[in-house]
């Protein structure tokens, strides 16, 4: 029971509740029973068993509806013990995220979804063309990106989202921190970012982060040539298993920012071409010792 008590408290109620409902749904569906005929068998509405299958946080999910559902749907005694234990991991007092406390001027909706999910992923893979991902960045290098297009956002609007993108950096100090797994084009290297002293601290930073965090950072060089990321840079997300499931709580996505909101893709063909992508520039990128070496000479040249 405390491993899958930890586990919650790594991926979070929201993404286990989603995870509940798709199971649900599935052994709903395996056993041949519409929504309708589940809501009147189990003397609930049909709005009600809609919001537990989408795992509504406003739906708290009660022992002895979880085995009537069970029950009804005929599942094994395994089945019905492994849904038992989720489903009292979310009514757990769960762990307040940090990024709640911000406004929507600092966090906006749509890239609040995006920290949630990466507040629970369990490997991280970034490709960046041009900046060093926020998540290592120094302070100073993200008011730098941040100041780029001034009068667009007011300096107290820059300051919370530097100070988010900090609070974000926690996530590589948890106890069970996602495995993050970044290739830079050597651009970012190569590219000033608020003058030689910044940009020395942040590369400083970047071979800090490579000892201390569970963080592998490998260079995609100029001489790699035409790649299939030329006109994207994008994350993708893995998810840890749910308590006592082989299954991941989230399946896999893949992540794309724009200037003014962001793209979620989950589809097998969409996760398939961002696969092939990564894979395509996993194979030009240069190993972990010659990407090190590589940041370290940019570095030297900073300081010469």
């Amino acid at each position: 029971m405390k491993e899958a008590s930890d586990l919650s408290g790594s991926i979070g109620t929201t993404l286990l509740r989603r995870h509940i409902g798709r199971w649900l749904t599935v052994l709903r569906e395996a056993a041949g029973i519409s929504q309708d005929a589940a809501a009147q068998a189990l003397q609930r509405g049909s709005s009600t068993i809609w919001r537990i299958e989408a795992g509504d946080s406003r739906i708290r999910f009660r022992d002895v509806d979880v085995d009537a559902m069970c029950t009804l749907y005929r599942v094994s005694p395994e089945t019905r013990h492994r849904l038992l234990t989720m489903t009292r991991e979310t009514r757990e007092a769960p762990r307040r995220a940090w990024w709640h406390d911000y406004t929507e001027s600092a966090l906006p909706a749509w890239f609040g979804l995006y920290v949630s999910l990466e507040d629970s992923a369990a490997m991280i893979r970034q490709y960046e063309s041009e900046l060093v991902p926020g998540l290592l960045q120094t302070r100073e290098y993200a008011e730098a990106v941040n100041r780029v297009l001034t009068g667009y956002v007011t300096e107290e609007d820059i300051e919370r989202r530097v100070t988010v993108r900090m609070e974000r950096q926690s996530l590589l100090r948890a106890p069970r921190p996602p495995h993050l797994r970044a290739i830079l084009n050597e651009a970012v290297l190569r590219r000033e970012v608020g003058g030689r002293q910044v940009m020395a601290d942040q590369l400083r930073h970047l071979l800090d982060a490579i000892r201390q965090f569970s963080v592998s950072i490998r260079i995609l060089p100029y001489s790699a040539g035409v790649h299939g990321a030329m006109t994207a840079t994008f994350t993708l997300l893995n998810f840890p298993n749910a308590p006592l499931s082989p299954d991941p709580v989230e399946p896999p996505l893949a992540y794309v920012d724009t200037l003014t909101g962001a793209l979620y893709l989950n589809k097998a063909d969409e996760l398939r071409a961002y696969e092939m992508v990564w894979n395509h520039l996993d194979s030009g990128a240069l190993d972990e010792e010659s990407s090190t070496q590589m940041i370290s000479d940019a570095l030297e040249a900073l300081e010469q």
